[in-house]
């Protein structure tokens, strides 16, 4: 079966905090993990009062520690707001510490808007087509030292840490298959050049010491419950933070709101029909048809789902629902053996 993954936001509930999101990541990780998922990946963005993974290379370090199989990593490093060599040395640290289970998902966006990116780099005047030198410098460090090679990262020469390319555009397709290395398209919020994308990924791969043939994972939103008219009420914090977001008002993670839809205006709607187009959202019959649906269509190798859920017990019972549906009680005894 087509392996089924989670990226995570660690989203901050109104009302909430932090600290409580980070903790309920964890514990989303370790459902994940006893549910069968293949991994869980956690998204760098900056100067959002609603995502709580800023510091990514951290809370993956938190995430790994409280679990002991499931593949940990970054979808992704904003790499334009890091040196290289950095990124490298905290990824290494992370194999280093839990060898085999680390991923690191690269892309080339702020993460941000350009006031916080301004912040983060303080100059904003390096080259914007950098990001494929960054990549591959980056893909140096975490390789076996060249000889006469006179930096070094230390942890992280040697690992191999597997990376991907991130994108949500024909940019990173074409990087990705340049550079023969897996690649993860952001479906979930940016769908529009998504079949462009993996056909061009596919049709421009080289093969490479990483991976011998092509490899896409696509981002889908699922929203799953008992019945599909409560997962259509939990799908609606999400809308209203991407409506918030896309608006110029963002913030924490909204409770639900019936029949949320109803209450937009034309632009409002259109923002969501278009951004969220790939979204699942249902009872377990709806979801296991839905999921099936997209995997045929799109001949993903694996889907990464992600639903910001405004009560995290009902995240965790939306994951139970299509792990139910879409992963075989084998894959999560195999996972934990």
């Amino acid at each position: 079966m087509t392996p089924i993954s989670v990226l995570d936001l660690s989203p901050i509930a109104e009302g909430s905090n932090a600290g409580q999101s980070l903790r309920n990541s964890l514990d989303l990780a370790q459902n994940a993990e006893r549910l069968g998922y293949n991994r869980l990946w956690l998204a760098e963005h900056h100067s959002m009062r609603g995502i709580a993974s800023a510091a990514t290379a951290v809370v993956i370090a938190h995430i790994a520690a409280g679990t002991s199989t499931i593949r940990v990593g970054a979808g992704g490093i904003m790499l334009p707001n890091h040196a290289p060599l950095m990124v490298a040395e905290a990824f290494g640290t992370l194999a280093s510490l839990h060898p085999g289970r680390i991923d690191l998902g690269v892309g080339r966006a702020p993460g941000t808007d350009q006031i916080t990116a301004q912040a983060l780099r303080r100059n904003l005047n390096q080259d914007v087509n950098g990001f494929p030198q960054d990549v591959v410098e980056l893909m140096g460090y975490l390789g076996d030292p060249e000889p006469g090679q006179r930096v070094i990262a230390v942890p992280g020469a040697g690992t191999n840490v597997p990376v991907w390319i991130l994108g949500s555009s024909l940019f990173g397709a074409q990087l990705a298959a340049a550079l023969g290395l897996p690649y993860a398209f952001a479906s979930h919020f940016a769908p529009a050049e998504m079949e462009r994308a993996i056909e061009i990924y596919r049709a421009r791969f080289e093969p490479s010491g990483h991976i011998d043939q092509p490899y896409v994972m696509l981002g889908l939103n699922v929203f799953a419950a008992e019945t599909d008219a409560e997962a259509k009420l939990l799908q609606s914090s999400q809308q209203q933070a991407f409506v918030n977001l896309r608006t110029g008002r963002p913030g924490p993670l909204p409770p639900p709101v019936e029949n949320y839809e109803e209450t937009l205006d034309l632009h409002s709607k259109a923002i969501l029909r278009q951004a969220l187009s790939c979204s699942v959202v249902g009872s377990r019959a709806t979801v296991k048809a839905g999921v099936g649906e997209f995997i045929q269509r799109t001949g993903a190798d694996e889907v990464m789902v992600t639903g910001q859920i405004f009560d995290h017990k009902a995240r965790i019972r939306s994951y139970e629902i299509l792990a139910e549906a879409m992963i075989k009680p084998s894959d999560a005894l195999s996972r934990l053996a």
